[in-house]
């Protein structure tokens, strides 16, 4: 009989050792962890404590993950109500950029409108050409990577030499009317296949709370 016959036949005899009970502390198979022989009913144990110690692991990281999105949770709620009480165009850009840098630790923050009547000297309403303009279009969600290579990177003016990552969130539901872009002197702060619920999130209330006061 092979190996997989054996196998084959504890799968589709569940019961056997319910009936041979004595063959659990008879059956020595070797130890997982050294040289010596243990009965096949410890080494169930030992296979059931590393099963534990892995789902604790696993627990131990969901854990950490709830309490990450409540503590961005709690920032994105700080940042809505900023926004939602600023009183005109100004201070609204004000408080966007006070919270991305303090409460979400981003040191570059760039923001563009275009086809909204942005206050004159504004820098929000700086010139922004077509072809930027449809790349942000053809975005549909937020985009993360690397700064190097990045038509978006100029807009950082001076700090454009230190920024190593972006996230580009285009603004607007069915139509864009301008992009935040978001610079990490941290390469790995912003990459590629990071989640960006939160990021979509912040560009919506963002673009709802500044087109309200245009």
């Amino acid at each position: 009989m092979t190996a997989e016959e054996v196998a084959a036949f504890f799968k589709t005899h569940p019961q056997f050792f319910d009936q041979h009970p004595e063959l659990l502390e008879s059956i020595y198979v070797p130890h997982p962890y050294g040289g010596r022989a243990i009965p096949l009913s410890e080494r169930q144990i030992l296979s059931l404590r590393d099963k534990v110690k892995l789902l604790e692991g696993k627990l131990g990281e969901l854990l950490r993950f709830g309490e990450d999105n409540d503590a961005i949770s709690e920032k994105v709620h700080r940042l809505c109500t900023a926004l939602l009480g600023a009183r005109d165009f100004a201070a609204c850009s004000q408080a966007l950029q006070f919270h991305l840098r303090e409460d979400f630790s981003v040191p570059h923050v760039a923001l563009r409108l275009w086809g909204r009547p942005v206050p004159p000297k504004a820098p929000e309403g700086a010139a922004v050409d077509e072809e930027l303009r449809a790349r942000v279009e053809s975005m549909g969600a937020p985009h993360c990577g690397p700064a190097a290579g990045s038509p978006f990177l100029a807009w950082f003016g001076d700090a454009k030499e230190h920024v190593r990552s972006v996230a580009l969130v285009p603004l607007g539901q069915t139509k864009s009317f301008g992009l935040l872009a978001l610079g990490s002197e941290d390469a790995q702060r912003f990459y590629a296949e990071m989640g960006t619920l939160y990021l979509r999130r912040i560009g919506e209330l963002t673009a709802a709370a500044l087109a309200a006061r245009l």
